[in-house]
């Protein structure tokens, strides 16, 4: 490993793609609220956490340090359709209180993520200024 990856190991890439999946996660809500009245519309939903535990095991067993980054940098999202049923005669199957508190989760979720490089950064910016 080399440059910032080979410094924080992992870690920034890990976070890196979680800020990823956060963001088309909440692009995913802010659709299924817009479309809250659209009739015959289903809602959208993100996944990741299957794909990306699934390929981490997998780099893991390999027991080879490069494997695990390209485990990393090669996760990806899915976006798939919700078949969750609905009451609606319209077929439509958004309930926009339940996207509202999920796009404010996906928000805290993004903040957090935000606020852990960013302490990771600010710490190797006092090591290195020595103060």
């Amino acid at each position: 490993m080399s440059g910032i990856n080979g410094f924080w190991g992992n870690s920034i890439s890990m976070v890196e793609k979680s800020l990823d999946y956060l963001w088309e996660k909440q692009q995913a809500i802010s659709n299924n609220i817009a479309n809250a009245e659209t009739p015959g519309y289903k809602s959208k939903y993100v996944t990741f956490e299957e794909n990306y535990r699934s390929r981490l095991q997998d780099a893991m067993k390999a027991k080879n340090p490069s494997q695990v980054q390209k485990a990393i940098s090669g996760a990806r999202t899915t976006v798939r359709e919700s078949a969750e049923e609905t009451a609606r005669l319209d077929g439509n199957n958004v309930n926009a209180d339940v996207q509202l508190i999920e796009m404010s989760r996906t928000a805290l979720q993004y903040q957090y993520g935000l606020s852990s490089i960013n302490s990771d950064i600010a710490r190797l910016s006092t090591a290195i200024k020595g103060q």
